[in-house]
């Protein structure tokens, strides 16, 4: 018989452990995402997932909507690994997808109902039949009023105003010495900031951002319109500091009772009549977003969903956590732990029930909003899809840069103009680099 050292046991028993450790250690998925409610409320929900995966780790990287954008994109451009789940959106999916930086999904279980998706919600995130992300949560552009205040004020919000309307509404109920503005809208810069709502404003009014040989149009009636009059609305009407809210803050300011009217993403009719989190939930009424000379593009439509990069050493994990979180299973937790309103909305058809319909005063008006969007409309023919953004590779970094005049055009709008012809001279000059005038 081989005498064994105690100290050689110690450190043989040691090994083991280590070993078996090893074997049974959770897999680490490292999930990016925005800092918006609904993402939030994901991560709060997520000890009911870890629970039933007591092999899978989730670590939370919860970024504003920017700075999510500029990690995720240099993560997945270098192939860097550095998260598993990446939340992004109908304009990155089909461009990632077909550039081969994301895990096409497969192999989803019959309980997930797939065919319980949007046609259109599906589409988006598609690419040559394959699905390349699942959809979290669906949106359009809609406008939030005060009831009672267009009550007071013998006022009457159509199913869908024009911008004009919403001009003469806002001078109406504008009351600054109260803390009660206007109108709020984004003016915080970014392409999915600010530029979203400036271009479906831009579209309203017959502008496009490409004529059909692909040359820019900043500097044509169009948009000079449509950018003096989003200028003078938000400098004459809004509240101070309008170039610094986004999404979040704007939220936040009418969820307190300063905004009289707020067109932005239908998903916020969920935070908005909630009274825990709205003082005005009760007062708040919905329409479509306002038209001008068209309304085609006049309001948007998007899809936050949840992808898997092919850097990720933690693919299978990451599957099962996204179909999960976007599962009817997650919808209906959402349901039991918030109420049948703070369903994500916009996705599944399944959701609209007639007690969800019932008890969600904003539904109607968003089903209706997401359904009739089309990523092809416009006044004038356009070369590109897309209404709230154009479906090609260089629109971020060149709508990232006109965002900033845009916002600069606010604190400054007799500068309208010349900020105008700087994004046409910008823009002109990275498409030609990226070939387009010779399309």
């Amino acid at each position: 018989m081989k005498y064994v050292r105690p100290f050689s046991k110690l450190l043989l028993a040691t090994s083991t452990l280590l070993l078996s450790h090893s074997l049974f250690a959770a897999t680490e998925v490292t999930i990016g995402t925005v800092n918006n409610a609904d993402m939030v409320r994901m991560q709060q929900l997520s000890s009911t997932f870890t629970d039933t995966h007591p092999d899978i780790k989730l670590n939370w990287v919860l970024l504003e909507e920017n700075v999510l954008r500029q990690r995720l994109t240099t993560d997945i451009a270098t192939k860097s690994g550095q998260f598993d789940v990446v939340t992004i959106g109908a304009y990155e999916t089909p461009i990632w997808g077909n550039k081969g930086w994301l895990t096409a999904i497969n192999d989803l279980p019959a309980a997930y109902q797939l065919d319980d998706i949007f046609p259109n919600v599906r589409a988006a995130l598609t690419v040559k039949d394959k699905l390349f992300a699942l959809p979290f949560y669906g949106e359009s552009s809609v406008t939030f009023y005060r009831k009672d205040w267009f009550a007071e004020r013998k006022l009457t919000m159509p199913k869908q105003p024009t911008w004009s309307q919403i001009v003469e509404f806002a001078k109406a109920l504008h009351a600054p010495d109260k803390h009660q503005y206007g109108i709020c809208l984004r003016g915080k810069a970014g392409w999915g900031e600010n530029m979203a709502l400036i271009t479906t404003i831009a579209n309203s009014f017959g502008a496009r951002w490409f004529d059909e040989k692909w040359q820019p149009e900043f500097t044509g009636d169009e948009w000079k319109q449509a950018t003096h009059f989003y200028a003078n609305l938000l400098s004459q009407y809004g509240p101070p500091g309008a170039s610094s809210n986004g999404f979040n803050e704007n939220l936040a300011l009418f969820n307190q009772g300063q905004c009289a009217m707020w067109v932005d993403a239908s998903v916020a009719g969920s935070f908005v009549t909630d009274s825990k989190q709205s003082k005005v939930a009760d007062q708040v009424g919905f329409a479509l977003a306002p038209s001008e000379v068209t309304n085609k593009g006049a309001s948007w439509l998007w899809v936050w969903a949840l992808a898997i990069p092919v850097s990720s050493d933690a693919k299978t994990a990451a599957q099962q956590f996204i179909t999960w979180a976007t599962s009817p299973e997650y919808s209906a937790l959402v349901a039991k732990q918030f109420g049948v309103s703070q369903q994500p909305p916009g996705v599944r058809q399944s959701t609209y029930t007639p007690e969800y319909l019932q008890q969600a005063p904003f539904a109607a008006i968003t089903l209706e909003a997401t359904q009739a969007a089309d990523f092809k409309a416009s006044l004038k023919p356009k070369p590109y899809e897309g209404i709230q953004y154009v479906a090609i590779p260089e629109f971020q970094a060149i709508a990232t840069y006109v965002g900033k005049l845009m916002a600069g055009i606010l604190v400054d709008p007799k500068s309208a103009d010349a900020k105008l012809q700087q994004a046409q001279t910008y823009t002109l000059r990275e498409m030609q680099r990226a070939g387009y005038d010779k399309k």
